[in-house]
This record gives C-alpha cells, sequence and structure tokens, in this order.
C-alpha cells in the first residue's frame, strides 16, 4: 500500500532527496567554515611573557601545544603529567617532523631557577627513543645554565628560552624557523 502511495506521488520522494542533498550540503559547508574559523583563530594566537609566566605549569603546556597548533600541527597534543618519560607535547609540524618538548615553567620567570642538564638528560633518554622525536626540545620560561645549553648542542637537542618563547609566543613565525639545526623535512611540501 505505502509502495503504491509512493509510485502515484513520486514527487514526494524526488522533494525528499532534494531536501536531503540541501541538508547535506549545509552541513559541509558549516564544517568547512567552522574549520576555517578555527584556523583564522589559531594564526591569531599571541602571549606575552607576563602572560606566561602567571601560569599554572600544567597550564604552561597547554599554551605550548596550542601554540604548536597556531604553527600548523594539526595533531599537537599535551600529554604531560606523572610519569610522561620527558614528554609534554607531542607533535607533528607541515613538513613530517616529530616533535618531542619537555616543558618546564618557572614561577619567578628569568628569576627562577634555571634548567639544567639532569632536565635535558631525561629529554635525550625518551625523547627520540621512547616518542620517535625528529626533534626533541626543552621550552621554558626561566633560564638555562650554560652547562645544559653545552649538553643540549652535543646531543641535539633545542632549547628554547625566555628569550626565544618570547619572539616565538609573541610573533607569527613558526618555532622551527627560530631555531638553528632543526632536521630536514620528512617529505616534500608546498612550503619545502
Amino acid at each position: 500500500m505505502v509502495v503504491n502511495w509512493l509510485l502515484a506521488h513520486w514527487w514526494v520522494l524526488v522533494v525528499a532527496a532534494v531536501l536531503a542533498v540541501l541538508a547535506g550540503v549545509g552541513w559541509l559547508y558549516n564544517r568547512q567554515q567552522q574549520a576555517r574559523w578555527e584556523a583564522v583563530r589559531a594564526q591569531g594566537l599571541r602571549y606575552g611573557l607576563p602572560q606566561l609566566d602567571a601560569l599554572h605549569h600544567t597550564r604552561f603546556e597547554y599554551a605550548v601545544r596550542d601554540l604548536m597548533h597556531r604553527d600548523g600541527c594539526r595533531d599537537a597534543q599535551r600529554v604531560g603529567g606523572r610519569g610522561d618519560l620527558g614528554a609534554d607535547v607531542k607533535a607533528t609540524d607541515p613538513f613530517g617532523r616529530r616533535w618531542v618538548i619537555q616543558c618546564k615553567h618557572r614561577r619567578n620567570g628569568a628569576r627562577g631557577s634555571a634548567v639544567g642538564t639532569p632536565d635535558l638528560q631525561v629529554l635525550n633518554g625518551t625523547a627520540r627513543q621512547v616518542h620517535g622525536a625528529d626533534v626533541a626540545g626543552i621550552v621554558t620560561n626561566g633560564r638555562v645554565s650554560a652547562p645544559a645549553v653545552t649538553f643540549a648542542k652535543q646531543q641535539r637537542l633545542h632549547v628554547v628560552d625566555r628569550q626565544t618563547l618570547g619572539v616565538w609566543a609573541s610573533g607569527s613565525r613558526p618555532l622551527w624557523e627560530l631555531l638553528r639545526a632543526v632536521p630536514p623535512p620528512r617529505r616534500s611540501t608546498p612550503l619545502s
């Protein structure tokens, strides 16, 4: 009976199909607009050093994650916490390089204790072997001791100190443009 009615009123099926297509197009358009808005919002993300100094250490890790996302690392995630094995933020940049970042927030900023060699030793022991990093680095809103800087250079670790963090967080240049000796891209992209 229903089939006979639909055969007699075939236009109902056509109207339902057109409405379904219009709803699908509207949904797709909405998703695209949302993605564009998110990209614009992420590109506008800026932090000043006083803002970063005022954060709790966990919020600092989220801020670093958000900055990596702003720079095009779509899979940037905060993984820090107890048992993080030296990784607070992991991300893959647009060139295919896997980043592992250890965050060291100092409540007193530059007046706080310096990041030392032991912090870098933990990162060095796990970043590549455990987390598969192409780029391993430490980000701090504080100071880094001279022996730690020397160790970082020897072990191909990247140090983002207070000065570099200030430039990165307040600007529009991605972190890999601010660091020296970043490994080459894993894959070719329109940017490479």
